[in-house]
């Protein structure tokens, strides 16, 4: 499974840090990625980093401001999200291929 934290309440400029820990599985055999749903809108990729955090990928509207990593020795990948801005609003979802976290709610307003 896959679990997600670290979400929450922000103001617009600020900064919030999502963990997602994931267990009964191999962790360090898998590329993992962060997406978000916003209300009303698809399901969107945010993020995405390899087994051994060599290569990360990005959507176009987080570059810069977002960061992914992972720690294998303790299965868990990171999400670093910098001058948040309110059209970040949104669930955010931990994955691995056909696994998701239940989500996490990020509200970015004053």
């Amino acid at each position: 499974q896959l679990v997600e934290s670290g979400g929450g309440l922000v103001q617009p400029g600020g900064s919030l840090r999502l963990s997602c820990v994931g267990s009964g599985f191999n962790f360090i055999t898998y590329y993992m990625r962060w997406y978000r749903q916003a209300p009303g809108k698809e399901r969107e990729l945010v993020a995405g980093i390899s087994t051994f955090g060599h290569s990360t990928e990005y959507a176009d509207s987080v570059k810069g401001r977002f960061t992914i990593s992972r720690d294998n020795a303790e299965s868990t990948v990171f999400l670093q999200m910098n001058n948040l801005k309110p059209e970040d609003t949104a669930v955010y979802y931990c994955n691995r291929h056909s696994l998701w976290g239940p989500g996490i709610q990020v509200t970015v307003s004053l």
